[in-house]
């Protein structure tokens, strides 16, 4: 099968998106298929090779095109999908893929005989996403108009009713759809993945540390974590991660600085994505602190919570429903209330005190790793894209 997947960000991209379609692509690339990610070019001052930034060999059935753009933010915006539209009109025969909601309606505005059918991968709906965000990134800039909501709902749909397969990333994502716009065919719930790997030895007893990967906004948590480390004076942390020069960095260093933890956390900054897994083999146990909002309890489908589970540790993760998705309280986890650190506190301290649990914890995250990785992923999204073709 050919598939070109439209991605219109720089590539490579130092996030979670950047790492999720590069190795979606990869996995379906590596099963065969005739893949093109297609994306703007990279920003940097000398380009960068994709495949040595994400750590993955170069494959012959994977290619990274890009469409030139230049100007400002709209007109980028305008030519990007332009370019889409010709690269999806001078090859009818693939399929196209894409989680971007806008160039999906933009592309489902032109009559199936003059393009491919398309899978749209949701990832959170748009008009909600766009309502949270200001607030849970602590951005300074105003929150969406009525009449951008309305807007994005008004796409949101036209996606929904047109796309040939859609894919969402959490069973939240695809019952709320269905609840606001009716049923349809060719839903497919598809959660993302992680690099196969054999769990890591056991990591001697002392001291005990508990790790954290991804990004610092503070809807993630992480703020929940250094204060629940600040109750356990036992415990180290690690947190991999952090933009140098963004102010989620500096957020989280001056919290640990005020609760006077700077001898028991150590934040490493920003890590090669094949990096992560070896530095949380560090750890004595893995936590996902993500408070409790609209994305996190529905939407979410975290990379970590997937890397966590191929590493082989016991993990201390929100009760949420997106988690609960994946993971079971006392038998993969210790699910504890989101926002509780107080609660993350006392389950860290049960892990520490009680090693035959967090093996046993361990076992259980390790059980479910092969059902979550990128090359399992790639087999469930082969099911989608044959339905596009055959709609």
């Amino acid at each position: 099968m050919t598939v070109l997947y439209f991605a219109d960000t720089r590539f490579p991209i130092e996030r979670a998106n950047g790492v999720q379609m590069m190795a979606t692509c990869y996995a379906l690339a590596r099963r065969g298929h005739d893949v093109t990610l297609v994306t703007r070019p990279d920003s940097a001052a000398s380009a960068r090779d994709p495949f040595a930034f994400y750590d993955w060999p170069p494959i012959s059935t994977l290619r990274v095109n890009t469409i030139g753009v230049s100007g400002g933010a709209r007109g980028r915006r305008v030519r990007f999908l332009l370019g889409s539209a010709r690269v999806a009109a001078s090859a009818r025969d693939a399929v196209v893929f894409t989680r971007d909601l806008g160039l999906a309606a933009w592309l489902l505005q032109i009559p199936r005989l003059a393009r491919p059918p398309l899978v749209y991968e949701s990832h959170g709906l748009a008009d909600v996403v766009a309502a949270e965000m200001p607030r849970l990134l602590g951005d300074a800039q105003p929150a969406p108009s009525p009449a951008k909501l309305r807007r994005l709902a008004r796409r949101e749909q036209r996606v929904w009713k047109r796309a040939g397969a859609y894919v969402a990333i959490t069973r939240g994502i695809a019952d709320e759809l269905t609840t606001r716009f009716g049923g349809r065919a060719n839903v497919f719930v598809v959660p993302d993945g992680a690099r196969a790997q054999p769990p890591e030895p056991a990591r001697g007893s002392e001291p005990f540390v508990a790790a954290y990967a991804g990004h610092l906004y503070p809807w993630k948590g992480v703020d929940v974590f250094v204060q629940a480390l600040a109750a356990v004076p036992g415990v180290h942390g690690l947190i991999v991660g952090g933009h140098q020069g963004e102010q989620d960095l500096n957020r989280v260093r001056g919290l640990v600085r005020a609760l006077r933890l700077e001898s028991r956390i150590e934040i490493t900054g920003m890590v090669p994505p094949g990096d992560v897994p070896r530095r949380l083999a560090r750890a004595s146990a893995l936590v996902l602190p993500n408070t409790a909002t609209a994305i996190s309890e529905r939407y979410t489908s975290p990379l970590k919570l997937f890397e966590y589970l191929s590493v082989g540790r016991p993990i201390v993760a929100s009760d949420l429903a997106s988690v609960r998705e994946v993971l079971t309280d006392e038998q993969t986890a210790l699910l504890v209330p989101p926002g509780d650190a107080h609660a993350m506190a006392g389950a860290l301290m049960r892990l520490q005190r009680d090693p035959a649990l967090a093996a046993q914890l361990a076992a259980g995250a390790a059980r479910l790793a092969p059902q979550y990785t990128w090359d399992a992923r790639a087999v469930r999204l082969e099911a989608a894209l044959g339905a596009a073709r055959s709609a």
